[in-house]
C-alpha cells in the first residue's frame, strides 16, 4: 500500500506565545499516540480539500487560512486537473510497515474543539514551549510521522523566530 497524507499545524497566538493543536490518536489494536490533525487524501481529492475535511472530522475546527493557499494553482488540461501548492514541509517514510508521503501545512482555524473526533481524543491547544518539553520528556508518545514533523516545525520556529 502507498498513502498520501495531508496534515495541519494549526497555530494561534496567545499573547506573545504560539500554540498549536495536538490530539491523541485512538486506533483499534494500536497504542494511543499524540499527533497533529490530518490524514489520507481520497482519490482525486485536492490536498486543501482533504486538509479541511480531516481537520473538521478530527477537531471540529474550520480552517480559515492555509499558508501559501493564495498561490495555489489549479490547471485544467485535456486529461487531468492538477493542483500545485506549496506546503510548509513534506515527509516520506523511508522505512517501516507503510509507505507514505505527506505534506504539512501551517494553518489558522476558527471554531470550538471537539471533546473527541474521528478516532481522536484529548484534542487541545498546547504552547510550543510545553510541546517541546513533552517531546523531550518522551518522544515515543508521539506518532513516528508527526514526531518528525513537529521536530521540523520546532526547529523552524527556533531558527526563524515567531511570526
Amino acid at each position: 500500500m502507498f498513502y498520501v497524507n495531508t496534515r495541519a499545524i494549526i497555530e494561534r497566538k496567545m499573547g506573545a506565545e504560539i500554540e498549536i493543536v495536538i490530539q491523541n490518536r485512538n486506533k483499534a489494536n494500536e497504542p494511543i499516540t499524540i499527533e497533529l490533525p490530518g490524514g489520507r487524501i481520497e482519490p482525486f481529492e485536492s490536498l486543501t480539500q482533504a486538509l479541511r475535511r480531516e481537520v473538521k472530522e478530527e477537531t471540529g475546527l474550520d480552517l480559515i487560512v492555509i499558508e501559501e493557499e493564495d498561490l495555489r494553482i489549479v490547471s485544467e488540461g485535456v486529461y487531468f486537473e492538477v493542483e500545485c501548492i506549496q506546503p510548509f514541509v513534506a515527509f516520506q517514510t523511508i522505512k517501516g510497515p507503510v509507505d507514505s508521503v505527506g505534506y504539512y501545512f501551517r494553518c489558522k482555524a476558527e471554531g470550538e474543539l471537539l471533546d473527541s473526533g474521528d478516532e481522536t481524543t484529548d484534542i487541545r491547544w498546547i504552547n510550543i514551549k510545553d510541546l517541546k518539553v513533552l517531546l523531550e520528556d518522551d518522544p515515543r508518545q508521539f506518532s513516528d510521522v508527526d514526531r518528525a514533523g513537529i521536530e521540523y516545525y520546532l526547529k523552524h520556529i527556533e531558527r526563524n523566530g515567531c511570526r
